[in-house]
């Protein structure tokens, strides 16, 4: 994908250049195409807290459920706009707009499923609504993976080197976590539904349940602020260098 750079870099080289500034006319598609990049990130590292904080809200305090799961619906969505913007830039580029259909189509799947986060928390007892509940953890987890392999992807196409070593460094470890996060959970529900496991597993099980909220922290969060560091990283990388900010 590094390659991917050479295409992109003539179009950049001249706001990225450390000589001189030369006359020359900018090219108003790409500097249109650079301004949406740079708004779906921003969009993107706002949207990600607040969705956490809405969808964990709505299902546990009233704050959330007087819009009848319209909130986490709108978080969801906020995320798929931003998504949207990222689409404008390089879309010649095959693998680009591969991971980036990825993303979108995980962003669709959360927007459906988020309403069953306000159905669930007023019928806690239902299996159906629990079960989607379930997948829409699934899906944003796998969500906030595929987020990483685009940004990934976005840092090969621009001429940054040292933006693009600590990209890979870092979206490898976050996907390392989130693939954790996803056995751990698997392990754990599959022995939880064992008809007769021996002592030692219901202790080891109920150890885990006490210590679940550090490992959330730890596998979930861990990867979602290094995540939102990528994005402002990206974005701060634009502006400086495409745009001629310091």
């Amino acid at each position: 994908m590094e390659d991917s750079a050479n295409i992109i870099a003539p179009s950049l080289r001249p706001w990225c250049s450390t000589s001189p500034p030369r006359p020359m006319t900018p090219n108003p598609d790409l500097l249109r195409s650079l301004a949406r990049l740079v708004r779906g990130l921003s969009v993107l590292f706002w949207g990600l807290p607040l969705a956490l904080i809405v969808c964990v809200q709505t299902t546990r305090v009233d704050l959330f459920q007087a819009f009848r799961g319209f909130a986490p619906a709108v978080a969801s969505g906020w995320l798929l706009f931003g998504l949207w913007e990222l689409g404008c830039f390089q879309k010649q580029e095959r693998i680009w707009r591969v991971a980036l259909d990825r993303a979108r189509l995980l962003a669709v799947v959360n927007l459906g499923l988020s309403p069953f986060l306000y159905w669930w928390s007023q019928a806690p007892h239902e299996p159906f609504f629990g079960k989607m509940v379930l997948l829409l953890l699934l899906t944003a987890v796998l969500f906030l993976g595929e987020l990483n392999v685009v940004l990934r992807r976005l840092a090969a196409m621009l001429p940054d080197e040292t933006l693009r070593l600590e990209t890979r460094e870092f979206t490898t470890l976050n996907r390392g976590l989130l693939v954790g996060t996803l056995v751990l959970a698997a392990i754990y529900l599959g022995l939880g539904r064992l008809p007769a496991p021996p002592n030692w597993l219901v202790f080891a099980l109920g150890l885990l349940e006490r210590h679940a909220l550090w490992l959330l922290i730890f596998l979930v969060l861990l990867p979602l602020a290094m995540t939102m560091a990528l994005l402002w990283k990206i974005k701060a990388v634009l502006l400086d260098s495409v745009f001629g900010r310091k």
